[in-house]
């Protein structure tokens, strides 16, 4: 992952504020920890007392599905049905809900219902999709707590296939809201939407040059441009960019045209009409819009004259039924360029038959030319993406099969592993990309497996290391990684330079051999292995607090394990080790940030764990910087105490390789890095890092410790919620 092109930062400083007040406006370089802290609690109308988790369970789920069938057919006059059909409204708005998500980081998808907020509410590609939400209001506010938007907009693209007569593969409620915007996703370097893709490109012709974590090549698109690269179409061009898009979605070649033919097969493009006189996005439009956006002057600007994409049309001769239609189409005729009335680029048949035409949206005596976009045009064109097209073309249901479990994947691939999953839909079958691991042991001797591993000869560093890195996978993004499975012994995770593969073989020697004399999993026994040493370093520092612990961890398979998925979980750096692969633009300390989010940490937290891994001895490969102690191995507050020592001073060696000097004597005290010296730099880690050093707090930073390591620890124990 090294050779990705990291240019720009995920932490978006400054975004938060444009008065002219704000800190990230006067200091644009400083340290931005609001990335930390977004969905604070004052954020959430609800108590601490109301789970969603819970709520969602006494939800009347067959009412509910019967009320969304309802209403796919009750066309509303302010914003008519297509064909008195709402099913291609609501499935686009689930495809564009899940869609955002990207597998390197697990940022983005419908998990927390964010295409309510800013920037997904107003992006070009999600025109029309505020009346959508508008829609689904009265089923939101019949059922109430007991039903999250963000369940309800997947829900809705569920019913709508349904609706048409597609066996759907499952679904599962649990998705819970979040109630601020998201401003730890980066979407691209440009300030404007739907400009050129090149900025995010080092050579357009190779999409495998995109800037990484971007899955998108536009700003403001979900995927590729309908019309072509930068609108220019080439289909066989377009090709290479979705099968990269994809790729980074997580989606082989197989699930890519699935899903782009299963989304065509159904509803239509809109661009009747001049798209340059649509009001402004939901974000922009004036307070009497009530958050709606893209307002239309012309005649209605609703139904037949409505503007979205620009394209115009319908894909297939039934657009409100579940076919293979798409396919017939596709291959039965030749296709030319043509605009539509909006000014968009699409393909029209050159000679079609009237009986192969679908009928008007909004009138039924009316037919019209089926379109195709440029996407659509590369299953045709593209050698690989053609056979598969042609296998679907000859065999409906292995393509509505595939198609069902790609819109499984796709809606559901941030929601974590299979024993989230809530409600009577969840499909048993369990899937690859679910992560799935057995269910550990429990009920066994857990002070007898910490004795033998304290006698063992790993050392407290050995132990603390190899905990921390089979933790530290976890992103809260999409609840992939983490302690659980063991998969640090698997391959790619045991490669990994991140892990010192050589040290990793010798400590998972010694603990593998334990696991096997008490019959418990390996995952249980690394984090008793880290335990075992924290507990140890706390006594000697003079008192004596245990770990708490929870069993239950079990073992994955090498068969078990996504390779390819697994690869993106990759640490390019880990600040609580001190290590950075190698020099990227983004500095250590962003790096730092984005990972603490993804571990769901607080600002108070990340600083206590920095100090207390450094103090522990657990820096990659036993480099010595931000060691501030003479006694490692001890858990003290040694870090933050020689920190804010103001008879040491702070001189630059190198690039993020700094010395601490005594002031009197002039030698060399101790080595440190840019993660070191920002929580004494930073104002805010400054003063969280003053709290640690004081004499009064050496027993408030072990049990914060404590705390804080316990949660990573555990990200992963869905179990335990």
């Amino acid at each position: 992952m090294e050779n990705l092109k990291m240019g720009k930062c995920p932490v978006m400083h400054g975004a938060s504020s444009v008065l002219e007040t704000s800190i990230n406006k006067w200091w644009p370089k400083a340290l931005n920890l609001d990335i930390l802290h977004q969905h604070d609690l004052k954020t959430n109308p609800f108590s601490n007392e109301y789970s969603y988790r819970d709520s969602v369970k006494k939800l009347d789920y067959k009412a509910i599905e019967n009320d969304m069938h309802d209403l796919m057919i009750d066309s509303q006059d302010w914003w008519p049905a297509d064909w008195g059909h709402y099913g291609g409204l609501m499935i686009r708005m689930a495809w564009h809900a899940a869609g955002s998500y990207r597998i390197s980081d697990g940022r983005g998808g419908a998990g927390t219902g964010n295409l309510r907020f800013a920037p997904l509410n107003s992006w070009p590609d999600n025109a029309s999709l505020d009346k959508a939400r508008r829609i689904l209001w009265p089923i939101k506010k019949k059922y109430g707590n007991n039903i999250s938007w963000a369940d309800l907009f997947i829900l809705a693209g569920n019913i709508a296939y349904e609706s048409m007569g597609l066996k759907m593969f499952g679904f599962s409620y649990g998705r819970a809201d979040i109630w601020h915007p998201e401003k730890d996703i980066y979407w691209g370097p440009e300030k404007e939407f739907m400009r050129p893709s090149d900025e995010r490109y080092s050579n357009l012709d190779n999409p495998k040059t995109m800037e990484h974590p971007l899955a998108a090549t536009h700003m403001g698109l979900i995927y590729v441009n309908p019309e072509g690269v930068n609108g220019n179409p080439d289909p066989l061009k377009t090709a290479l960019h979705i099968r990269e898009t994809f790729s980074r979605m997580a989606m082989n070649d197989e699930e890519t045209v699935a899903l782009t033919a299963g989304g065509h097969t159904v509803g239509k493009a809109h661009g009747n009409g001049n798209a340059d006189i649509l009001g402004p996005e939901p974000e922009a439009a004036g307070i009497e819009q009530q958050g709606l956006g893209w307002s239309n002057p012309t005649r209605s600007g609703t139904g037949k004259d409505a503007v979205t994409s620009g394209i115009e049309g319908a894909w297939t001769t039934f657009p409100t039924k579940w076919d293979n239609g798409y396919f017939k189409m596709l291959f039965s005729h030749d296709w030319e360029l043509r605009k539509s009335p909006a000014g968009a680029w699409q393909w029209e048949p050159t000679n079609i038959k009237d009986k192969d035409k679908p009928i008007d949206a909004s009138d039924s005596s009316i037919k019209k030319n089926p379109i195709m976009t440029d996407a659509d045009m590369a299953m045709k064109e593209d050698p690989i993406y053609r056979e598969i097209s042609l296998k679907f073309k000859d065999d409906q249901s292995y393509f509505s099969d595939t198609f069902a479990r790609a819109w499984f994947k796709l809606t559901h691939r941030d929601m974590g592993p299979k024993s989230r999953y809530i409600g009577p839909n969840t499909p048993d079958e369990e899937l690859i990309w679910q992560d799935p691991i057995p269910k550990g042991k429990t009920g066994y001797d857990v002070e007898a497996v910490k004795l033998k591993i304290k006698n063992s000869d790993l050392s407290i560093s050995d132990r603390v290391s190899i905990a921390w890195d089979s933790a530290r996978t976890y992103r809260s993004s999409d609840m992939r990684g983490g302690a659980n499975g063991s998969r640090i012994r698997l391959f790619p995770q045991k490669d990994w330079e991140a892990n010192e593969p050589n040290r990793l073989s010798k400590t998972l020697s010694v603990l593998e051999s334990i696991s096997s004399e008490f019959n418990i999993s390996v995952a249980d026994t690394i984090i008793l292995a880290g335990n075992t040493a924290i507990e140890e370093s706390v006594k000697a520092a003079g008192l004596n607090f245990k770990v708490p612990f929870n069993s239950g961890r079990g073992d994955a398979s090498q068969e078990m394990t996504d390779v390819n998925s697994f690869s993106t979980l990759e640490p390019l750096a880990d600040a609580f080790r001190n290590w950075v692969k190698r020099e990227y633009s983004l500095n250590a300390e962003e790096m730092m940030l984005d990972r603490s989010q993804l571990l769901g940490l607080t600002a108070p937290e990340m600083t206590v764990l920095i100090g207390g891994m450094r103090v522990l001895g657990a820096n990659h490969q036993n480099n010595n910087n931000g060691i501030l102690t003479n006694q490692p191995g001890v858990l003290s507050n040694d870090f933050f105490v020689n920190l804010m020592d103001m008879n040491n001073k702070w001189e630059i060696v190198d690039k993020n390789q700094y010395k601490i000097i005594d002031r009197k004597s002039g030698k060399l005290k101790w080595n440190a890095s840019s993660v070191d010296l920002v929580f004494g730099s930073n104002s805010i880690l400054r003063s969280y890092s003053e709290v640690y050093a004081q004499d009064d707090n050496k027993e408030k930073f072990v049990k914060d410790f404590i705390k804080a390591w316990t949660k990573v620890m555990n990200l992963d124990r869905f179990d335990l919620d």
